[in-house]
């Protein structure tokens, strides 16, 4: 991929943005938040307990459906791509690894961390109101579903300069050598169960990497006809896979933890990101697209972190109403899908506007002196405790609690700046980790 060739030319436009790429970035936020107001469904018993119904995964028609639109690797894809330029540019202007690794964390902890403040506050009174300590749980591990993304994608993002320098010497072989990690932990899960959590590292990075190869170009030089047999020669492999019995063809079985055919799936999206250039383009370039893309993109981890635990929390109050609550799959329950996805808007609006800047930099992380390396590094073991014994064990209240501390002592870390020191040149900039979208 060139951006340069497909920038933005209006105002406040960045000038290597690249549309496809925001537009598929906006695809996946939108099927993201459509997928779960489809499947949140809960039923009130009469011993006051709270039940969530997954209704759209006990669908039969689901599994094949959700092979198709499982965007979770077209997402790392495109974070591959972004990233790799970011870093470029930091390093260009000097920058070192520590300071792209600051930057991404505080991007992502600084909104993440108040999500869990706010979830630990309300669970924690509405559990002094009296709910039912089941329910409690329940609320907390639902609503955070989302949040082992972060496990993820910090794994991913963290390990971005690393291998953009193997990435550099040798780009496919890189590749090759994180797809037989990945193997290799799916073959050994069986015997070692927890081994399986590697994958949260080797196969996100090995989608990263995918992306590091379609923003250098590397599939650029494949005529129509090879990208569309690419296309059709992954997802075959991934058929045979399921039809031996080696994999659930559930792709949301496969995501947590990931396994080899998510891998699969990233480079059928990288074939047909690359095949559809041109159509995705002229979408992208339309005027009322591209604002809308520009509003959403800037708050889309807001967006992200939010949606679910408003329409948890949502859903649940609703049950304490006399509003109609049709039972979960019934034509009425289809009908009224609509209606909770504009309810979830409109209690988003308040929700960006009042946490959606914490998307933004602060001063410190755009003009101060680089943080030493020592507080980069302890600034991430004090992130992944919480967000590693959420992804491998999930979200409780004191998790919440916990992590919310946490993630408060990370930005604590990487964001003061020493009294007294002079500032030295800039290390990274807006462009970088404010508009480049994580």
């Amino acid at each position: 991929m060139v951006p340069e060739q497909e920038a933005s030319s209006g105002p406040g436009a960045t000038p290597d943005r690249d549309l496809v790429i925001d537009l598929a970035r906006f695809f996946c936020l939108a099927l993201v938040v459509i997928s779960h107001s489809l499947m949140v469904s809960p039923e009130l018993h009469p011993d006051g307990t709270v039940t969530y119904e997954n209704t759209l995964g006990n669908q039969r028609w689901f599994e094949p459906v959700v092979w198709i639109l499982q965007i979770m690797p077209l997402f790392f894809v495109a974070g591959g791509i972004t990233g790799l330029q970011s870093w470029r540019r930091l390093r260009s202007r000097g920058g070192t690894a520590f300071d792209f690794l600051r930057g991404r964390l505080l991007r992502l902890i600084r909104p993440s961390g108040v999500l869990l403040a706010v979830m630990f506050a309300g669970l924690w009174l509405a559990r002094l109101a009296g709910v039912d300590a089941r329910v409690i749980q329940l609320l907390a591990a639902g609503a955070g579903m989302p949040l082992w993304f972060l496990a993820a994608y910090l794994a991913a993002q963290l390990n971005l300069p690393m291998f953009a320098a193997l990435h550099a010497r040798a780009p496919w072989l890189t590749l090759a050598g994180l797809s037989s990690l990945v193997t290799a932990v799916d073959c050994l899960r069986g015997v070692l169960p927890l081994l399986a959590y590697l994958n949260m590292i080797f196969l996100w990075c090995a989608v990263q990497q995918l992306g590091f190869i379609l923003a250098d170009g590397g599939l650029q030089l494949l005529a129509r006809p090879a990208l569309a047999s690419l296309l059709l020669g992954s997802n075959l492999v991934l058929a045979l896979l399921v039809a031996l019995g080696l994999y659930s063809g559930n792709m949301l079985v496969n995501l947590n933890p990931p396994n080899l055919t998510l891998l699969l799936l990233a480079v059928a999206q990288a074939a047909a990101l690359q095949l559809f250039r041109p159509a995705l383009l002229r979408v992208a370039s339309a005027g009322w697209v591209r604002r809308m893309m520009l509003v959403v993109g800037r708050r889309s981890m807001t967006v992200y972190l939010w949606h679910l635990p408003l329409l948890a929390a949502m859903s649940g109050l609703l049950l304490l109403t006399d509003f109609p609550q049709p039972a979960g799959g019934t034509s009425a329950w289809w009908w009224s899908r609509p209606v909770v996805l504009l309810g979830v808007v409109i209690l988003l609006l308040p929700v960006l506007a009042l946490f959606g800047r914490l998307e933004e930099c602060p001063t410190s992380a755009l003009s101060s002196r680089s943080c030493p390396a020592a507080t980069v590094l302890t600034a991430v073991v004090v992130v992944f405790i919480p967000v590693a014994d959420a992804a491998l064990n999930g979200l409780t209240l004191g998790l919440l609690g916990g992590g919310a501390a946490c993630f408060a002592l990370a930005v604590l870390l990487l964001g003061r700046i020493p009294a007294g020191r002079a500032r030295r040149r800039p290390v990274t900039d807006r462009a970088d980790h404010c508009h480049a979208r994580h």
